[in-house]
């Protein structure tokens, strides 16, 4: 009985040495998770501006067109003009205020001259060709070309000037 009894003592207390008291280091072992690292880099990326966000007004396009004179008030019968030759030829590709097939003509007096403009309208197979900006919005615009509607200089120059309405 005193055997049985010491035996049990001595198991009761390495039971409790073994359980309680001392915390175990966890050893570091292999982890899918990444380490963050506590430096940090301050390298600014540099970001792409899309092509149909770009301002150029110095670029004036390749094509007919060098100089445009834009009148201080809009002509409104030149722009109501231009927003049936727009509707008529452009909306295929074109929505006035979103990105659709080709960008939207909201503030691109802003981002382009005049002169682009029109050259663009009337000589787009030579602009994306030699322009490098025009080059660039037929790739943003997935290599989709600007169809040449064939306008005369007329309904080009009013639909640049229902653009001045937009």
């Amino acid at each position: 009985m005193k055997t049985t009894l010491k035996l049990l003592m001595v198991l009761f207390v390495t039971l409790l040495v073994s359980c309680g008291g001392k915390e175990e280091k966890k050893k570091e072992g292999f982890s899918y998770q990444k380490k963050t690292t506590t430096e940090k880099t301050t390298t600014p990326k540099a970001e792409k501006v899309p092509a149909s966000k770009k301002i150029d007004l110095a670029n004036k396009g390749i094509g007919p067109i060098s100089s445009v004179t834009l009148d201080a008030e809009v002509d409104q019968k030149m722009a109501t003009h231009g927003a049936e030759v727009y509707k008529k030829m452009c909306t295929a590709c074109h929505r006035a205020d979103k990105k659709f097939i080709g960008p939207a003509p909201v503030g691109i007096l802003e981002r382009r001259s005049p002169e682009w403009i029109m050259n663009m309208i009337l000589n787009p197979e030579q602009m994306v060709k030699e322009d490098p900006l025009a080059k660039e919005l037929l790739m943003e615009f997935n290599g989709s070309p600007m169809a040449n509607q064939n306008l005369s200089k007329e309904d080009a120059r009013a639909v640049l000037e229902y653009f001045r309405t937009l």
